[in-house]
């Protein structure tokens, strides 16, 4: 077995000193810190041990670059209480052995896919270590591949593994605030080179593009996801993907967008309109907005998200757009866009210090347009800090 350990692997920190980014002051703090990878592993192998099990099984992309660093593909792990173990392929071996964090002492196994399989290679792993109770990720591996694995390690007694990292990914350390932070810095910066662009004649796929392009610019390694504009009666699809239709005076906008940092996403989302609002226009915004400050207002550790939705949803339900209002209030978000808790009117989940979750209300009304606003928001101990940026200028100026 190949077991190469790597000297080296640190996420690279974006640097935006030549271009004035205001994610220059995140960027600082992001050097200045490192990811806790060992302590999150030694808790989720507490979690293990706990559970009486002798290793598990990793196949979550997301699981694999928060505990172990890793942001390629057609790669897994298998953990056990004193072992780390990386099965991929020669395309992927390099980057695993540079990429995983030197403190794990993590093994590197590269299988040769002509002449074992993925269940050979795990077998063999499992009997190296002598496990025999061992959790795997069931929500994140196919029917198929998992019949094969199980047909190969037939005295294996595999069990689903209960979503201890998903909880524990909803509290980040000081090094993920910064990514996030500077994620959304970059967002901001965008958003501000754009913006002047948001004129009446320039289409959805039109502006979509010159934003992403600046996101780019700015230092973001990737989008957080497919950037949602709707001009018109088409802001009303909350998730509108930006199409041919073309920017007219006094249509409503509603622009939902964000940027990555060593895997971590922004989100948000601001509303316009282009020109003068119209007195519905400016209720809608009125109304979203309203809804969205009593929210933030109420953040804070030990909250339930029910209780923190219901806040944003009572000002919307004593607004005239009451059967118009979107529902939920927002989630988490970090290496996912859409990640524990998920705050709506069945979230019991109490919000730990130092979650990081968006606050987005939202009105649509079918054939005519909609509003939401958003914001990503550090949870504190007294309150909140909004690291999202950005003005929240509704009337866009009408420019010839």
């Amino acid at each position: 077995m190949n077991t190469t350990i790597p000297m080296k692997a640190e996420p690279v920190a974006v640097n935006h000193s030549a271009n004035k980014s205001p994610g220059l002051a995140a960027d600082q703090t992001a050097k200045q810190l490192k990811p806790q990878f060992a302590e999150r592993l030694s808790r989720f192998r507490y979690q293990m041990v706990q559970a009486g099990q002798d290793a598990a099984l990793i196949f979550s992309p997301v699981n694999l670059r928060y505990l172990l660093n890793y942001s390629g593909e057609a790669l897994m792990a298998i953990v056990s209480p004193s072992t780390v173990v990386l099965i991929t392929d020669y395309r992927f071996i390099a980057q695993a052995r540079q990429e995983a964090p030197p403190e794990l002492q993590v093994s590197c196994y590269c299988r040769d896919r002509d002449r074992q399989s993925l269940s050979q290679a795990i077998a063999m792993v499992l009997g190296d270590i002598k496990a025999r109770r061992v959790w795997f990720e069931d929500s994140d591996i196919s029917v198929l591949q998992w019949r094969a694995i199980c047909e190969g390690n037939g005295l294996i007694e595999f069990s689903p593994c209960p979503p201890h990292l998903a909880a524990q990914r909803m509290v980040k350390d000081e090094w993920e605030v910064a990514q996030i932070e500077q994620a959304a810095a970059i967002a901001d910066l965008a958003l501000e080179r754009a913006l002047p662009l948001l004129q009446a004649g320039i289409s959805e796929r039109e502006f979509a593009t010159e934003l992403e392009y600046q996101l780019k610019k700015a230092g973001a390694e990737d989008f957080s996801f497919a950037t949602i504009l709707g001009f018109a009666e088409r802001s009303a699809l909350p998730h509108a993907l930006p199409g041919r239709k073309r920017l007219k005076k006094g249509d409503l906008i509603v622009l939902d967008f964000g940027a990555v940092v060593n895997g971590y996403r922004s989100d948000m989302t601001r509303s316009f309109v282009c020109g003068k609002a119209s007195p519905l226009q400016q209720q809608m915004y009125n109304a979203v907005s309203a809804a969205q400050r009593a929210a933030l207002d109420a953040v804070r550790a030990g909250i339930s998200g029910a209780a923190l939705n219901n806040i944003a949803a009572d000002v919307l339900a004593a607004s005239p757009f009451a059967k118009d209002a979107g529902p939920g209030l927002g989630h988490g978000v970090g290496l996912q866009l859409h990640e524990q808790p998920f705050l709506g009117p069945l979230c019991r989940q109490l919000l730990p210090e130092n979650a990081v979750i968006t606050i987005e209300p939202g009105i649509y009304i079918a054939d005519f347009g909609g509003v939401r606003i958003e914001d990503d928001v550090l949870v504190t101990k007294e309150g909140c800090r909004v690291l999202t940026k950005a003005p929240k200028q509704f009337e866009l100026p009408e420019r010839f």
